[in-house]
């Protein structure tokens, strides 16, 4: 598997057709809201990680500029557009990328905050603005980033006639980023507008059947495990931590890339400087900081440390890429998450999450059971995530002997059903 990032956001990688014509459709809308004058007008593709969205913004973007720059028959021809992106790792590759194109440049792509700031002094507008990983965008002033508004999507919304941004609801972790579908439809639908739903999964090579059951189980339903799961992807439940280490270990032996994750709620014990998570037998160190430009999963040594949310999404740890990818990893669902008395439910535990800054206080959220409700939400969102890097496949362990319980018998439930079917 390769991780470079250019490659993933090349505006030459090769597109489905489902790709192909939703870049048409949204050139078709843009064009349209420009000739109609009816701005601003928005345009949202949703979709869950793994599901092409950049890759279809990047190839748009490229489209957009060549027509700006030189078709004359166009109504785009000597258009004024930007690409606006937070992470700052994700703006350094889009760069990489726009200097090896010949109709990009890489004063095209900004992050939100500068490209507010840079408009408001020079008192302009410009025609279309795309946002990748809009979920990113901050909704409440973030003064240590210069940003003195309410909204950045607002704001953008202000300074431009088209806006094009991706976004997925299981990537909002932090209350400063605070977005819901609901919340950004309010907002979307105060203009014209148009939307799409990417729903493949292309990171993985799990089916989509296991990829709803994921879905469903981080947003707190414990189901029946579809029956093909093991035949496209290597998935496993296991009850005992350290034989999915060590299953894990020979996974990353074999192909390399291959890491133990966990979610949050694991008492801060040093044992010689380091915070260990320990599960029975199963005993390993937290992930280290790491000062390096090598993303923390290419590090050899890190296949003795426990990798976290932060380190999955890669951006606080100098790796250039949405998040990254493993090969195998082994998911560790921390004491954050338990099963409910009665049912197939996840109940969450709040007093057990230790990252204080992901739930700041916002002027605009008062009510105690929203907030109860987010942060929650949140605490799910962050689950989704790591239970979505591996590429080949996912073990997983829970915790909660309840849980764990129960998905292991799922799990053998499966097995049991597909070697049934397999006889027949």
């Amino acid at each position: 598997m390769k991780n470079e990032a250019t490659e993933k956001l090349s505006p030459l990688k090769p597109l489905t057709n489902e790709q192909s014509a939703l870049i048409q459709k949204i050139m078709n809308f843009t064009t349209e809201h420009l000739k109609a004058q009816n701005t601003p007008a928005i345009f949202t593709i949703y979709g869950d990680a793994g599901t092409g969205k950049s890759v279809v913004l990047s190839h748009l973007f490229n489209e957009l500029q060549t027509a700006a720059r030189t078709d004359s028959a166009s109504p785009l021809y000597q258009t004024r557009n930007k690409f606006l992106v937070n992470h700052p790792e994700i703006l350094k590759v889009y760069r990489e990328i726009a200097g090896g194109q010949p109709h990009l440049l890489k004063k095209d792509f900004m992050r939100p905050t500068s490209f507010i700031n840079q408009l408001d002094k020079l008192h302009q507008t410009i025609d279309v603005a795309v946002i990748d990983e809009g979920h990113l965008l901050l909704s409440k002033p973030d003064h240590y980033n210069n940003f003195y508004y309410d909204n950045q999507l607002v704001e953008i919304i202000k300074r431009s006639r088209i806006v094009i941004i991706v976004f997925d609801r299981y990537q909002v972790l932090r209350m400063k980023s605070l977005w819901t579908p609901e919340r950004l439809q309010k907002l979307v639908n105060q203009y014209p507008h148009d939307e799409y739903y990417l729903k493949h999964q292309f990171r993985m090579t799990a089916s989509d059947q296991l990829v709803q059951w994921m879905n469903d189980f981080t947003d707190g339903q414990i189901n029946s495990l579809p029956l093909d799961s093991r035949n496209h992807y290597d998935f496993r439940i296991y009850d005992d931590a350290e034989e999915m280490r060590q299953a894990i270990v020979r996974r990353n032996n074999e192909v390399g890339l291959s890491r133990i994750l966990s979610t949050s709620g694991y008492p801060s014990t040093l044992d010689g400087g380091k915070h260990y998570i320990c599960e029975g037998r199963f005993k390993m160190p937290w992930d280290q900081y790491n000062f390096t430009a090598t993303p923390w999963a290419e590090i050899p040594e890190t296949i003795n440390e426990v990798g976290s949310i932060y380190t999955c999404q890669g951006f606080d740890l100098n790796y250039a890429c949405q998040g990254f990818d493993l090969n195998y990893a082994g998911i560790i669902i921390g004491p954050i998450f338990s099963q409910k008395p009665s049912g197939n439910e996840l109940a969450i535990h709040l007093d057990k999450f230790t990252d204080v800054e992901a739930f700041k206080k916002r002027k605009d959220l008062s009510d105690p059971q929203e907030i109860h409700a987010l942060e929650e939400r949140m605490l799910l969102n962050a689950l989704n995530v790591i239970m979505k890097r591996g590429v080949k496949g996912t073990y997983l362990y829970a915790h909660d002997p309840r849980l764990r319980q129960t998905l292991v018998q799922l799990y053998h439930q499966m097995i049991r059903e597909n070697q049934r079917n397999e006889l027949e």
